[in-house]
């Protein structure tokens, strides 16, 4: 088999495993699908939750959600999409269109959904088929590694930062990928931003300030004034009861992760007052369409740290322990 016609892969086998380089057959777009030459893959803290079995996956699976890429063919039915067009892949790879969720605009809650990276093959690889009805377009201004993050971190941020409502004062807790990107989008729209991190975590502190975050400080800490709302990137239960201490009368806590620790118990009075819990699941197209909208307007620039395709497991390692500032993006052989 011709080079040009094998893609080649890191797969995660089963849960709890290393992931493993493979090669196969560049595979044949279906009906309204798109084949894709990737040129970037995010790598997302909901990886590390497929690898670790504490999301629902099918196993073997390709990994990565946060996909940039060009379209190197078309499948059957598909319009609005060109061979050599830069698009991007999301979590949200397909929905059946029809349940109540579809027919009432929230998708992201479908009965019967697919998932890019979990149940169907992602972007830790040369190639990936997506899905053509949740592919986007991507503005010109990002490269495609400042691209990368913006799939996952960047659109369940916009989505979480929706949810927190009109308030003005909020606060971001575990400051990585997607609180970064969050952070400056808050302040272009002209909120105070208050940024948590793990305790005693003086460079993700000083990351926070130089995003603009009017104070920055462990996430074991009260902020300087009260929170409209709070919203959690990290996956820790134990967060929740300390963020609903910090946001004010009426104030709103977001858990924005697919997965978190259990929360532990709390004092009923914590919550009284008309505070709020609520949870972010996945997106709608809609959500990346006006979130691009208003990252162009913002001029959000992402950090982020490169990894050949090959050291995939070594990008994890380092997101799992922390090491990174901003979002790690992979990239292909070749």
């Amino acid at each position: 088999m011709d080079k040009s016609e094998i893609m080649v892969a890191m797969e995660i086998e089963a849960p709890g495993r290393p992931l493993r380089r493979i090669e196969r057959a560049v595979p044949a777009p279906g009906p309204n699908e798109l084949l894709i030459a990737v040129s970037a893959c995010g790598v997302c803290r909901t990886d590390l939750h497929v690898l670790d079995g504490e999301v629902k996956a099918r196993y073997p699976v390709i990994p990565g959600h946060e996909i940039v890429g060009r379209v190197m063919a078309l499948g059957e039915g598909v319009t609005g999409f060109a061979v050599g067009q830069r698009v991007g892949v999301p979590w949200l790879g397909h929905t059946c269109g029809t349940c109540p969720y579809c027919a009432s605009g929230r998708e992201n809650l479908c009965d019967a959904p697919a998932f890019t990276g979990a149940t169907r093959d992602g972007g830790y690889a040369t190639h990936t088929v997506a899905d053509a009805h949740f592919c986007f377009a991507l503005p010109d201004c990002f490269s495609d590694v400042e691209a990368a993050p913006l799939l996952c971190a960047g659109l369940i941020g916009w989505r979480a930062l929706r949810l927190a409502g009109e308030g003005k004062v909020i606060g971001l807790y575990g400051f990585g990928a997607a609180a970064h990107i969050l952070a400056q989008v808050a302040v272009w729209q002209g909120r105070t931003v208050h940024g948590f991190t793990k305790p005693d975590d003086a460079a993700g502190q000083a990351f926070a300030r130089s995003l603009d975050c009017v104070w920055a400080g462990g996430s074991d800490e009260m902020p300087p004034e009260p929170l409209d709302a709070a919203l959690i990137f990290a996956p820790v239960g134990d967060l929740v009861p300390q963020a609903l201490k910090a946001v004010r009368k009426g104030g709103r806590v977001v858990c924005a992760g697919i997965h978190m620790s259990d929360i532990p118990a709390f004092p009923y009075a914590d919550l009284w007052e008309e505070r709020q819990i609520l949870s972010v699941a996945n997106l709608t197209r809609e959500d990346g369409v006006s979130f691009f909208a208003v990252a162009e307007q913002a001029g959000i620039r992402s950090v982020t740290e490169s990894f050949p395709l090959a050291q995939a497991d070594e990008a994890l390692a380092r997101l799992r322990s922390g090491a990174l500032q901003g979002a790690a993006v992979l990239l292909p052989e070749g």
